[in-house]
């Protein structure tokens, strides 16, 4: 459905936010992959951009506002390495 909806001639680039920057959507850093989600916000699509990845089990990226991994939506992507032995306490 989304593939169609992108491809579709009376659909303004600036309407939907994942073809002005489409390397964004596909982000290694963290802060990347939240500010993909941030961008999806505002777009027409979120709910059937998300609900059609699922379906087609999209590998990874930010989909519909919702970042996945394995074809599955995770919280959060982790920043690359291994994880701390002591994790730094969470400021209330």
């Amino acid at each position: 459905m989304l593939a169609s909806v992108l491809e579709t001639p009376w659909l303004a680039e600036e309407e939907v936010p994942c073809r002005r920057e489409p390397d964004l959507f596909f982000a290694e850093a963290p802060a990347d992959v939240e500010a993909a989600k941030v961008v999806c916000q505002s777009c027409p699509f979120k709910e059937s951009c998300l609900a059609d990845a699922l379906e087609r089990r999209e590998p990874w990226g930010v989909w519909g506002g919702e970042l996945l991994v394995a074809g599955k939506v995770v919280a959060r992507k982790r920043p690359r390495g291994r994880p701390r032995k002591h994790p730094r306490p969470v400021a209330a």
